[in-house]
């Protein structure tokens, strides 16, 4: 379950969540919010997530999310926020 200010921010960019019904928005998992806001988000975006829930946590997800077979960050996403987590978290 997540927590109101994770809410609260998915509400104030569910533009993003386009595909995932408005009823089911505020519920979406840790990783699908993680790989949506690194795919898709802007900088200002990404660092309020990172903000609320912490860059170890997100790096955490990205690299336990990246271990799947079927990868859905784009390539340069993907190595951009590689090498960053790598080095700073």
């Amino acid at each position: 379950m997540n927590s109101p200010e994770i809410k609260a921010f998915i509400q104030e960019h569910r533009s993003l969540f386009w595909y995932t019904p408005e009823d089911k928005k505020e519920d979406i998992s840790e990783e699908f919010l993680v790989e949506t806001i690194l795919n898709y988000g802007d900088i200002n975006t990404i660092k309020t997530l990172i903000r609320i829930i912490g860059v170890k946590e997100i790096s955490q997800i990205f690299f336990n999310t990246a271990g799947r077979k079927k990868l859905n960050y784009y390539p340069e996403i993907y190595n951009f926020f590689f090498l960053l987590f790598s080095r700073y978290a």
